[in-house]
């Protein structure tokens, strides 16, 4: 099974394939779409829609998980964060594909045990069940991170429905 884990941004989306075979998880390509800060937010959009689209087109993902926005952000950032996973989510159900959504704190709980653990401490721990030997962003090892979290929770999810 290949999951696709994306940390939405407006300026910076990181995106993590990994591939589930039994209980063993691996790393498939990671990485994240950068636009330019000057650039007006419609073609950002766009953008982001469009690079996702491509990725999903080559890699084929079987389901799609993406981190929900935290809610302690400013409201003029969570409006353009919000307006950014609206172009991804168009981009993934243009595609028919499961949309499978966890909070922060449910992704720092899957990979590190901890639902407060910092960013440092979820990249160790996504390097070190991914077996990562090459740094990854920020963005990425965040996206890995909600792939993770899917990963542990699909077959539970499917069988009970998400919670």
């Amino acid at each position: 099974m290949i999951i696709l884990g994306i940390d939405p941004g407006s300026r910076h989306t990181g995106y993590g394939l990994i591939e589930k075979q039994g209980d063993r998880l691996l790393t498939v390509e990671h990485g994240r779409f950068s636009c330019s800060a000057g650039t007006p937010l419609p073609e950002r959009l766009h953008q982001l829609s469009r690079d996702l689209g491509a990725l999903i087109d080559r890699a084929r993902p079987d389901a799609v998980a993406l981190e929900t926005p935290f809610h302690g952000i400013n409201s003029r950032s969570l409006i353009v964060l919000a307006q950014a996973r609206g172009a991804l989510l168009a981009a993934v159900a243009a595609r028919e594909l499961q949309v499978l959504e966890y909070s922060p704190a449910e992704v720092k709980s899957a990979v590190s045990g901890n639902g407060r653990a910092d960013k440092k401490q979820v990249a160790a721990m996504v390097r070190l069940i991914l077996k990562l030997e090459e740094r990854a962003s920020a963005d990425a090892t965040d996206a890995l991170a909600v792939a993770i979290c899917c990963a542990q929770r699909y077959r539970f999810e499917q069988l009970v429905g998400p919670s």
